[in-house]
């Protein structure tokens, strides 16, 4: 049996490795993969593949649309931005399978953009992937060959999903599943992969209602009362969440949570610090 701690040891070595590779200077996709797995020649797309699924959703880096892996620039400190000031992108996305590292794709995109819980602005489309849909796949969501023939391929909606996420939180449920592939859908069509903060509704759930057992979508959307108009396709699974995530910033805000520090400190499990107007008074003596 194989050890899961010996997993991790190892992967931590090759990210270590591959961060102190992009730290000495900006460098391509396949250079990357030659020096931190040792391939000096793979079939097309595997060097990629391997890169991306160890750096994809590490902040501390940033690819371009030429396939260059570099610093990303430092990330301010913890901002004190109020939470209805900032925009979210909650995204949902249908795909092929499980894993962009094996190839899998996106076959439907959502996102929904809220602010201060009102919807914004939002974009979905079904996406071509090139290849065939699972039957597991159709039995779960409906979206077939047959379906996506006539949909676009994700590189002609690329920029305007760059777009709809540039300089917005990045919000899934279960963040590291939609990102991982829209950012490796960005990459192979050559366009720009956004940086930027990310907010996971499944974590945040273990704040804002540590007593529910289960904090899947549905489970969340039954104790929270919203219906899922459409689940298991990206615009009705995007729409709920941005619903839920408004309402567990409700709950935030009701705990103290003001700013996007707050609240990254109450997602921690963290105290969070008393926030101060601008004449030094506590933000919630205005309201007292």
């Amino acid at each position: 049996m194989s050890d899961p701690g010996l997993r991790f040891r190892r992967q931590s070595e090759l990210v270590k490795r591959a961060l102190a590779r992009i730290d000495h200077a900006p460098v391509g996709t396949d250079e990357l993969a030659r020096d931190v797995f040792g391939i000096c020649s793979a079939p097309a797309g595997l060097a990629a593949r391997l890169v991306f699924d160890l750096l994809g959703d590490d902040r501390r880096v940033h690819v371009d649309a030429n396939g260059v892996w570099s610093s990303s620039p430092a990330l301010p400190a913890a901002t004190d931005l109020p939470l209805g000031d900032i925009e979210f992108a909650v995204v949902d996305v249908e795909t092929t399978g499980g894993s962009p590292a094996r190839g899998d794709r996106i076959v439907e995109f959502a996102c929904v953009r809220v602010r201060g819980g009102e919807v914004q602005g939002g974009f979905e489309t079904l996406v071509n992937p090139g290849l065939h849909i699972p039957r597991w796949i159709t039995g779960l969501t409906g979206i077939d060959d047959a379906l996506v023939e006539p949909a676009p391929r994700f590189a002609e909606v690329a920029e305007r999903v760059r777009s709809e996420l540039e300089g917005r939180v990045f919000v899934a449920h279960n963040v590291s599943f939609d990102w991982r592939f829209v950012a490796e859908e960005l990459r192979i069509a050559r366009a720009e992969v956004p940086t930027g903060d990310r907010l996971c509704t499944v974590k945040l759930a273990r704040r804002a209602v540590p007593g529910l057992r289960r904090r899947g979508l549905d489970s969340l959307a039954h104790f929270y009362g919203v219906e899922i108009d459409g689940r298991h396709r990206a615009g009705g699974d995007a729409r709920a969440t941005a619903v839920i995530l408004d309402r567990m910033l409700q709950e935030a805000g009701r705990q103290g949570v003001r700013t996007w520090a707050d609240l990254q400190m109450w997602q921690a499990g963290q105290p969070v610090r008393a926030s101060r107007r601008a004449d030094g008074r506590l933000a919630d003596e205005s309201v007292r």
